[in-house]
């Protein structure tokens, strides 16, 4: 495509193979709209529910990642379809109000001595993951890391606050809460401690090293005298800034650039353990949980500026001899560190992503301890909803209503045909059920407990979460069904598909 200009200097566009591109307009150009959302959604409905399957998606750079997150796949989906593209957009849009999800939202009560309320909906997220074997574990420790960081008061969390790390090798129930700071780092120098007890800590934005003149420069030595000068010159000058952090009081160094192995040996020959190539966001982290000031400048280092941690440990990993640093007993302690473990990256980076959703549902119950049910039941009951109101509407707006109340049928729909159900012959059983027994608890039995009463199979969402995933619906609705385009259609003779 390039821009050119007529003779009356009126930019116009070429497009390339102009001849082979056609315009589709009216009628062709909805139906291509409703089979670009048509073409998504058949991409995603397999991965719903506790037996959803997952999807091997790989990058233009070649990495692989396996996931049944419907969140991911939107995001790594290369959709070239204008429609598509808007489609994953609205995907990331958030907070509307539906009145009917209230009316049949629950709220129950929970406290920092009572979590199992909220480890059994963390649970019902963790179900259709990869990490569905170890659900409770996982679930047990996404709760206890957002109550960590959780003003209870304000009803407000953090996330910020709550680092998911990991680790390869060993397995997905090595996984742990660390109450601290874990680096991905090790001490500089292979003899200095492992084990450090009432640290403090000087993080250190400045590196261990001469200044450097800011212009080009020559230095010509043609003696050995003068290079031994040199060599002083530059050994005094590590010595003062080791002298500088032992005179504040620092009994560990962490520094965000490199040193090299005279400042090294000089560290360990003046008893100052220290860590190097520590990044920013994690310099913030650890600063944040030790009460430490980030120090740009020798100059500026002091005892008012150091950190305090009870325990810094060194860990090592079977026989990988991999090492990381676990920061314990931070005064700022609500910063805590999820330490995930698995056999291979791609099961690491998906319990990563499992956990970020248990996390972020916890956090919503914080927020707001409002509730409905899953496997389902939310969407059969707003469906049922909408049919009600519809009947209520002439003319041919409530054809609109009608296509929005079988969109909301489709989540029950997939979850019955993923679990091995009969899908129209399950829906149409819980649907009449509800309607008759004005319970909007019951849902599709994806695990075939015998009873279809999410409530007693304890399969909760969040009120917040359902509401971000019925405007989803409500937007890709008013996008493609367009009253005005459905009625001109409908007077000039044609169906609707």
């Amino acid at each position: 495509m390039s821009l050119a200009f007529d003779e009356f200097g009126r930019p116009f566009i070429i497009i390339r193979e102009q001849e082979k591109k056609q315009r589709l307009r009216g009628i062709d150009a909805q139906k291509a709209n409703i089979q670009a959302a048509k073409g998504i959604t058949r991409i995603l409905k397999s991965s719903l529910g506790p037996k959803g399957m997952d999807k091997m998606l790989q990058g233009p750079d070649g990495d692989v990642c396996i996931t049944n997150d419907g969140a991911t796949i939107l995001e790594q989906m290369e959709v070239e379809h204008q429609i598509g593209k808007l489609l994953v957009e609205l995907s990331k849009s958030q907070d509307h109000e539906i009145d009917h999800l209230v009316s049949i939202a629950t709220n129950f009560e929970f406290s920092q001595d009572n979590i199992e309320p909220l480890i059994k909906t963390c649970k019902t997220t963790l179900s259709s993951k990869i990490v569905g074997r170890c659900k409770e574990d996982m679930a047990r420790i996404c709760v206890e890391a957002v109550l960590a960081v959780a003003d209870i008061s304000r009803r407000d969390v953090n996330l910020d606050l709550i680092k998911v790390d990991g680790k390869l090798g060993g397995k997905l129930e090595d996984t742990a809460l660390v109450r601290g700071i874990v680096l991905d780092k090790d001490m500089s120098h292979p003899q200095m401690p492992k084990r450090l007890q009432d640290v403090k800590i000087a993080i250190l934005t400045c590196p261990f090293e001469p200044p450097k003149p800011k212009t080009k420069h020559k230095v010509d030595i043609d003696t050995v005298e003068k290079f031994e000068e040199l060599r002083q010159l530059e050994r005094k000058y590590f010595t003062d800034m080791v002298a500088q952090c032992k005179a504040s009081g620092a009994t560990l160094v962490i520094c965000q650039w490199g040193f090299d192995d005279e400042a090294n040996h000089l560290l360990m020959a003046h008893e100052l353990p220290a860590v190097r190539w520590v990044g920013g966001v994690e310099l913030e982290l650890l600063a944040m949980a030790t009460g430490a000031r980030i120090v740009p400048r020798f100059s500026e280092l002091t005892a008012d500026k150091l950190g305090k941690a009870a325990v810094v440990r060194e860990m090592s990993f079977g026989t990988t001899k991999d090492r990381m640093l676990v920061i314990e007993g931070c005064p700022n302690s609500r910063a805590v560190t999820i330490f995930v473990r698995g056999g291979n990256k791609m099961i690491l980076d998906e319990t990563k992503r499992s956990l970020h959703d248990a996390l972020c549902v916890a956090r919503n119950l914080v927020r707001d301890n409002a509730i409905v049910y899953g496997g389902g039941a939310a969407e059969i009951s707003c469906s049922l909803a909408v049919e009600a109101a519809a009947e209520k509407v002439a003319g041919v707006e409530q054809y609109a209503m009608q296509a929005f109340a079988d969109a909301l049928d489709f989540v029950p729909l997939a979850l019955a045909e993923n679990s091995g159900l009969a899908p129209i012959e399950s829906l149409t059983e819980v649907k009449s059920r509800q309607l008759s027994e004005k319970n909007p608890h019951l849902g599709i039995d994806c695990n075939d407990l015998g009873t279809n009463d999410m409530k007693e199979q304890n399969v909760f969402e969040t009120l917040s979460g359902k509401k971000q995933q019925l405007f989803l619906a409500t937007q890709v609705c008013k996008m493609i069904l367009k009253i005005d385009d459905i009625i001109e259609y409908s007077q000039a003779g044609g169906g609707y598909e």
